[in-house]
């Protein structure tokens, strides 16, 4: 057989896999394979036989390189060992820890391990504490465990602090040098009200578009690329983070603050330099010339979305009268929103009814309320003016034929495309999703259900279909925008593909060209077409691997603050145990249902398990369980109420028990093909029920659990454990928490001057 390299991926369950890369299929690793591997290995490995499924398995050959980053965990004193219990259950295995090197940590305390005996088929690995975090209750200590549980760079090089006190405070006469002066154009920042740094402000006029009336819209930048050098402490650290990854009450910046919120920040008042998207809009919303340039700026005003939309809704009220010197500036940005709109609907891009949330913490950190966020036109005014400059980047770069990254986003793949087919049709709706999707035939479903009571599920499940966006110098455009050419431009104080961006849209106008070297950078992780390339390889080459490091590492950052969400949800719920709430189905398997609660926008689990001694079978492609006896469904979309039976605080999960009360009526609508009315079958499902709690009340061991009845697709359910559901939930499919791709936001300008649109 076979030998292949690659890098493992521990299983919470055991087992694991040897991932490769570029499209090849992961080797699955058995339990007794992993005992000698930790998760993150890279090692060799002998594809030994294929499974039924033609999926390959494969045995350890070599461990070509031990991960030696330190694992997070809890100290644990048992039988007079000392040991840690890793924070990610991917490692699969405790690490002992000798008298000696505890470091005088306490027991329950959480802390780094440095390994130094890797583990071995016959004996556990062993490590040494060589940081405490401190007290798994200590305000913030969920957001110290995930910058180390996932590697986030967290702490800057002392070369990079150095290069940044060296920084001047302000602007120098030499840096206007060849720049053009706008500080006299009132141009404004809009953003959050916690926002801190400000990358982006904007200014609109009316202006002549041709033979008619149109707007001048400028988009003005933050310069990094004049602080930020290739080769430099900064840029090696910026490279390292690729993002700035945003916490609830805390960020970890791409950048040192002095540069983040001072010298890089778009502040009221100061001056600042920015590059420039000029652009010509004409009330089409089409961008109908638009050019680039170094320019030195002073925003005239800090303004907040709040703000913004409340001068727009009342352009006499007491708001617009305090800001009547810039309300004329902000009526023209409104007028050129509206006319990127219309241009956004003729060009079909996806625009989805998706609820975002926000997390409220009070002062130590914990959660005090979830509330859905508010969004307004002024968000989506700042979107539209965002997204019509990223487009005129990418414009401008590929008419040069210059390398550079696109962001690209990539149609639904024939699996997805068939599930979304197969879940419409079962809804009875009249749509069809052709061989070859485009933006316009998922834009024209979401605007068709968007009154129907169940949109959001519909709208949940076209977003799902959808491939993730990433980085990368191969352009074949943006699906979710319907962009021929799209990439990042606008964000370069928290995204380094945005730097890269600027450094070669700066090199174009200086008439030459941006060669991207990674020496002496953090090596790029395995690319798309499973080879690590290096900086002495192909242009194409070094771009495609900075390409994957910004994808990986954007992945990292989504990866680490959705952790940091899932531990303040967890305790949040703690304190409502055995509390009731109405929730929506967002998520069916087959081993239960997935509930987002009305009230605080927190999701659970509801076990096959705890919906009765029924047997039920999993529908794919009506994403519903459907009782064998009874007919009651459980479909995505539908509504029940729950109770909080389980909250797992270290696996990040709550489990919800469905409440039995007459609400559960409304879940068991008629079964297409049976004769039994709605009534009767609650009825027969009620008996099910009370002789299921009369047998579990009798039942004093896991052993009697009940039989399993075989069955076409059935699925036999009996008493459960709480390993168990934590065992089925481990394997949920991607669906279930599916990572959204860029369709969020809100689509925008086409407008390629030089090239037709698709």
């Amino acid at each position: 057989m076979s030998e292949v390299e690659g890098t493992v991926q521990g299983h919470r369950d055991g087992h694991g896999f040897v991932i490769l890369g570029g499209g090849q299929p992961d080797i699955y690793l058995a339990p007794q394979e992993m005992r000698a591997v930790l998760h993150r290995d890279r090692v060799r490995v002998r594809v030994i036989r294929m499974d039924r499924k033609g999926r390959p398995e494969g045995r350890v050959v070599e461990i070509l390189e031990r991960r030696r980053s330190p694992i997070i965990g809890r100290l644990l004193h048992e039988a007079g060992i000392w040991l840690v219990a890793p924070e990610d259950k991917r490692f699969g295995q405790d690490i002992l820890i000798p008298k000696n090197g505890t470091a005088n940590a306490n027991a329950g305390q959480v802390v780094a391990v440095e390994l130094t005996e890797p583990p071995s088929l016959y004996s556990q690995p062993v490590g040494r504490v060589t940081e405490v975090l401190g007290d798994i209750d200590d305000p913030g200590m969920e957001i110290e465990i995930a910058v180390r549980k996932y590697e986030v760079p967290h702490r800057f090089s002392a070369e990079t602090l150095a290069q940044t006190a060296k920084l001047p405070e302000r602007l120098r006469a030499t840096d206007l040098r060849h720049r053009v002066d706008l500080r006299d154009v009132p141009l404004v920042t809009i953003d959050g009200e916690d926002a801190r740094d400000f990358d982006d402000a904007v200014y609109c006029e009316p202006a002549k578009v041709g033979r008619g009336k149109g707007w001048r819209l400028l988009v003005a930048i933050a310069d990094v690329s004049h602080y930020v050098k290739p080769g430099e402490a900064l840029d090696h650290d910026a490279y390292e983070r690729a993002t700035s990854v945003y916490f609830p009450r805390r960020v970890i910046p791409m950048l040192p603050e002095k540069l983040s919120n001072g010298l890089c920040s778009l502040n009221p008042e100061e001056d600042r330099l920015s590059l420039v998207c000029d652009m010509l809009v004409n009330p089409a919303g089409e961008v109908h010339a638009y050019q680039f340039f170094p320019a030195v700026i002073s925003s005239h005003a800090r303004l907040t979305y709040t703000e913004v939309a409340t001068v727009l809704a009342n352009t006499r009220g007491p708001e617009a009268a305090r800001r009547a010197d810039l309300l004329p500036h902000l009526l023209h940005l409104h007028e050129v929103y509206r006319c990127l709109l219309k241009q956004r609907a003729q060009r079909g891009a996806v625009d989805f009814e998706t609820t975002e949330t926000q997390i409220v913490c009070d002062e130590n950190g914990r959660i005090e309320k979830i509330v859905p966020r508010t969004r307004t036109d002024a968000h989506r005014l700042i979107e539209e003016a965002m997204l019509a400059a990223n487009v005129c980047a990418a414009d401008f770069i590929h008419a040069a034929k210059h390398p550079s990254l696109f962001r690209v986003h990539e149609g639904p793949t024939p699996e997805k495309r068939t599930t979304l087919q197969n879940f419409l049709r079962t809804l009875g709706l009249g749509f069809t999703v052709s061989e070859e999707p485009k933006p316009a035939e998922m834009q024209a479903i979401a605007l068709a259900t968007r009154e129907r009571p169940d949109a959001a599920t519909i709208h949940q499940m076209l977003l799902r279909s959808m491939q993730q966006a990433l980085y990368t110098p191969s352009n074949s455009g943006h699906f979710g925008l319907a962009y021929d050419a799209y990439t990042h431009f606008t964000s370069p104080i928290r995204r380094y593909p945005d730097l890269l961006i600027h450094r070669v849209i700066k090199a174009l106008l200086g008439r030459h060209r941006y060669h991207l070297s990674l020496e002496g950078l953090p090596p790029p992780p395995v690319g798309r077409g499973g080879k690590v390339a290096s900086s002495g390889g192909t242009e194409s080459a070094v771009w495609e691997a900075a390409g994957a490091h910004c994808s990986a590492n954007e992945r990292r950052a989504d990866e680490a603050s959705r952790d940091v969400e899932a531990w303040l949800k967890c305790r949040f719920m703690r304190e409502r145990l055995g509390e009731e709430f109405p929730g929506t189905i967002s998520a069916v398997t087959s081993f239960g249902l997935f509930v987002q609660l009305d009230e605080l926008y927190v999701e659970g689990l509801v076990h096959i398990t705890e919906l009765g001694g029924e047997y039920y079978r999993y529908d794919e492609a009506r994403q519903e369980l459907r009782g064998e006896r009874t007919g009651v469904r459980y479909a995505v979309g539908g509504r029940i109420r729950v109770q909080v039976s389980r909250v797992d605080l270290d696996g990040r999960k709550i489990d919800f028990r469905l409440v039995r009360d007459a609400s559960l009526a409304s879940l068991a609508p008629r079964p297409a093909g049976r004769e039994r009315s709605p009534a009767s079958a609650q009825a027969e499902l009620v008996d099910v029920q009370a002789s299921d709690r009369a047998a579990r009340r009798s039942a004093k061991q896991a052993a009697q659990a009940g039989s399993k009845r075989p069955g076409k697709g059935g699925r036999a359910v009996a008493k459960g454990s709480a390993k168990a559901v934590d065992k089925d939930r481990a394997a949920a499919p991607a669906a279930v928490s599916a990572n959204a791709p860029d369709v969020v936001m809100p689509a925008e300008p086409l407008r390629k001057p030089r090239r037709g649109r698709r």
